[in-house]
């Protein structure tokens, strides 16, 4: 027994040579941006040792850039670059501010950790 309110999306996706042209190109688009940021992360971290004074530099840089890069991926592959400034800031201003709340809460407990195993060992 088949059902008659499925939709068969298959069927009804037509479109034209042009628009997919304009598809294909907005994917390589997308895949080429995040290829390259994730090419300079690799190479950031490859290049500098932990033991450097820019490993905090670096820390840094690579949370920004994977926020970069998840905004970016919400944006395309979700869809919410299709929608209204007001809409995309309701969803993506919050998920900033709970990643940024995140870091800080991960920064103050790791060196309240480290107060704490200094005075143990002491």
């Amino acid at each position: 027994m088949e059902r008659d309110d499925l939709i068969e999306y298959s069927l009804h996706g037509h479109h034209n040579e042009a628009k997919g042209k304009e598809i294909r190109s907005k994917i390589y688009k997308v895949t080429l941006l995040l290829t390259i940021v994730t090419v300079i992360e690799v190479f950031i971290g490859a290049s500098i040792k932990q033991s450097s004074d820019w490993w905090t530099a670096v820390k840094i840089i690579f949370i920004l850039l994977t926020l970069l890069k998840a905004g970016y991926i919400v944006m395309v592959f979700m869809h919410l670059g299709d929608e209204r400034k007001y809409l995309r800031n309701v969803i993506l201003v919050p998920y900033f501010i709970f990643v940024l709340y995140l870091i800080f809460i991960a920064l103050v407990e790791g060196t309240a950790i480290g107060s704490v195993w200094a005075t143990m060992w002491q």
